[in-house]
């Protein structure tokens, strides 16, 4: 079974240590999210599902305001901070001490979300490729940021799935990425390979069994599976019928040592860390 390496982040000069997975629940403030059941677009929905997806054991909130679907509907960052700043202040209000992310590939939106509203995380799909900002910004805000692997836009990625090995070409990038953060001074910094982002079915498989080899990078590993077509399409299945392939992807991954799961259904994750910890736990005793 794989060892766990913990880490430390630096959520605004309180450290924090990731000393067992997390698991992190999806808020939509969307009308269009690809799974209908993370979306929440009135305040009375907002709040069932924030003090759920607490109650259930989540770690960190993720915070969307501007879906990544291909085909969705395009939101301006005028308009997708118009939906954050709602979201946030309604959160702030219910749940003061959730850890927060805000899934944004602009980098405008996520100053602001970090200088107004105390945003822990930046959760970036484009890993900086659609925002030349992105990067420099995040070094200023000294707020952990996750960096996950993309090809083109979310309207275009499909076509661009072309490796010579997704896992190795797929390091490679992030590699490269996480030394020019590094020497802009992002001290913490979470890679994502982009389950589900220009990666056919296939590759996504490949690059979930070649996990263990993104710990060269001496990062925290986010895995974002949940729900994805690289499980309901095997399965011949609907999103809405993803959960239990969900979990058994999540914990494949967990036993490749990922560091957080990034779901739409907190409670499954957390039993899946659960009961994977009570095996490791039963591993280290025999050594």
């Amino acid at each position: 079974m794989s060892p766990f390496k913990p880490y430390s982040l630096n959520l605004h000069g309180r450290l924090v240590e990731i000393d067992r997975p997390w698991v992190m629940g999806i808020v939509n403030v969307t009308p269009d999210s690809f799974y209908s059941g993370s979306r929440a677009t009135d305040e009375l929905t907002l709040v069932e599902r924030v003090h759920r997806l607490i109650a259930e054991g989540a770690d960190v909130l993720d915070i969307g305001a501007c879906s990544t679907r291909p085909g969705s509907q395009s939101v301006d960052a005028h308009g997708e901070m118009e939906r954050l700043q709602w979201a946030l202040r309604i959160i702030r209000r219910e749940a003061p001490d959730i850890i927060l992310s805000v899934d944004t590939y602009r980098a405008d939106v996520a100053r602001r979300c970090v200088e107004e509203w105390g945003v822990e995380m930046i959760n970036d799909i484009s890993g900086g490729t659609l925002d030349d900002n992105m990067f420099a910004t995040v070094a200023r805000l000294h707020v952990p940021y996750v960096l996950m692997h993309m090809r083109g836009t979310p309207d275009t990625m499909s076509s661009l799935t072309d490796y010579d090995n997704v896992t190795a070409d797929v390091l490679e990038w992030m590699a490269r990425r996480i030394d020019e953060l590094r020497q802009l001074g992002v001290a913490d910094v979470i890679a994502d390979p982009g389950f589900g982002f220009a990666k056919t079915v296939e590759q996504n498989f490949e690059l979930l069994n070649g996990l263990e080899a993104f710990h060269a990078l001496n990062a925290p590993l986010l895995v974002g599976v949940s729900r994805k077509r690289m499980i309901y399409t095997p399965l011949d299945c609907t999103a809405d019928e993803a959960l239990n392939g969900t979990t058994i992807v999540n914990t494949l991954a967990l036993e490749r040592g990922a560091h957080i799961l990034r779901v739409h259904d907190v409670r499954a994750a957390v039993e899946a860390v659960k009961l994977l910890s009570m095996m490791r736990h039963c591993d280290n005793n025999k050594k």
